[in-house]
């Protein structure tokens, strides 16, 4: 499987900040339900001035993922915006119906947004992947086409290459993430979290790297 290094690494500095600020969002919502909290659209990070991520759940999907966030990143003086896919368990990125030994060795993925495809590169950490089409040195991000589409866009399908296909079989995703772009803030939230990168490295150390939580 990819994975990536220096870059990851140092943005993991600033992930118990966001993690807190997330924590406190999931807390709040809890007031008003005891059900298990769902951000069935866009969510801002809070009480700040310039949004660093948005948070939103799947509307639909076959894999064993939590949540999808658009999140800002920076390392060293490059700054910009990662679609990072959180799981459900702490296991990999799997289809519901997989086991680990499927997996195989060079998975790949895709963005799909309203018929218009993005092929896009897959990377690994702890507890996440990262989708991104560009990068900048050692980060991995988002290209501008990529941005526009998700802030004007009605429905993402974030499709995966994950599990190896039997004997005589060509290769094919198996994994989907249906979102739907317009829910909650909708492309707002994607113009919020945009500005933090627009911003330059005004602000010390990394942006994002959280893990949302219920």
């Amino acid at each position: 499987m990819n994975s990536f290094g220096g870059g990851l690494e140092r943005g993991l500095g600033r992930a118990i900040y966001l993690l807190t600020s997330l924590t406190c969002l999931i807390a709040t919502a809890s007031l008003a339900s005891t059900e298990a909290v769902k951000f069935e659209g866009w969510e801002l990070e809070r009480d700040v001035e310039t949004p660093s991520y948005a948070v939103i759940d799947p509307a639909n999907t076959n894999l064993n993922v939590d949540s999808i966030v658009l999140a800002c990143e920076q390392v060293d003086n490059h700054r910009g915006l990662q679609l990072q896919v959180f799981l459900s368990t702490e296991e990999l990125l799997l289809p519901n119906s997989a086991v680990p030994q499927w997996l195989k060795q060079d998975p790949r993925a895709e963005v799909a947004i309203d018929g218009r495809v993005f092929p896009v590169e897959l990377f690994f950490a702890e507890g996440y992947a990262v989708l991104a089409d560009g990068a900048e040195e050692t980060l991995p991000l988002l290209s501008k086409q990529l941005l526009d589409a998700m802030q004007a866009g009605k429905i993402m399908i974030l499709r995966f290459d994950l599990v190896v296909e039997r004997a005589g079989q060509p290769p094919d995703f198996d994994g989907e993430v249906w979102v739907d772009l317009q829910a909650g803030a909708g492309g707002t939230a994607v113009a919020a979290v945009r500005h933090c990168a627009a911003e330059g490295s005004n602000r010390p150390g990394n942006m994002a790297s959280v893990r949302p939580g219920r």
